[in-house]
């Protein structure tokens, strides 16, 4: 009698333990938490004073062509826009920053996915990312700011 008390514990906490990944892992295939999780990477890198596009690990988070376009714009000194191209700031409080990534909930248009994003807990800034699902994963094809046209 014990050593089937022992084994319907053990079955229970082997399920659970696979629900609870499964959940874990059903959350992070989410464009809002796949967009956090890119700015979380990326303004921790470049707090190391690493260019995150020259990263390989940005291949995780952004679709292959968004990359290669940017890098080619990058090596040519021409990317878009004065600022950042994820950031749309030229700089930034790191510290800040790092603390204070608010991801909103995601607006579905067809298939693809905006996600407005906030930084910052004193001069807050906001982007829109745009996603779009590439097998299990949500990635980036663009972001766009939230200013007035000028």
């Amino acid at each position: 009698m014990k050593k089937l008390f022992t084994l319907a514990v053990s079955v229970l906490l082997l399920v659970g333990g696979l629900l609870f990944q499964q959940g874990a892992f059903a959350d992070s295939a989410t464009p809002d938490a796949n967009t956090k999780a890119f700015y979380t990477w990326y303004i921790k890198l470049q707090s190391k004073e690493t260019y995150p596009l020259l990263d390989k690990g940005i291949y995780a988070y952004v679709t292959k062509s968004t990359v290669d376009g940017l890098r080619n714009a990058y090596r040519h000194n021409k990317l878009p826009g004065d600022s950042d191209y994820f950031t749309k700031v030229q700089d930034y409080d790191e510290q800040d920053w790092s603390s204070n990534i608010a991801t909103h909930q995601p607006v579905m248009l067809g298939d693809v996915a905006v996600v407005p994003v906030t930084f910052g807990s004193k001069d807050k800034i906001s982007v829109l990312v745009f996603l779009r699902r590439q097998g299990e994963n949500w990635k980036i094809t663009k972001v766009d700011d939230t200013l007035d046209y000028q």
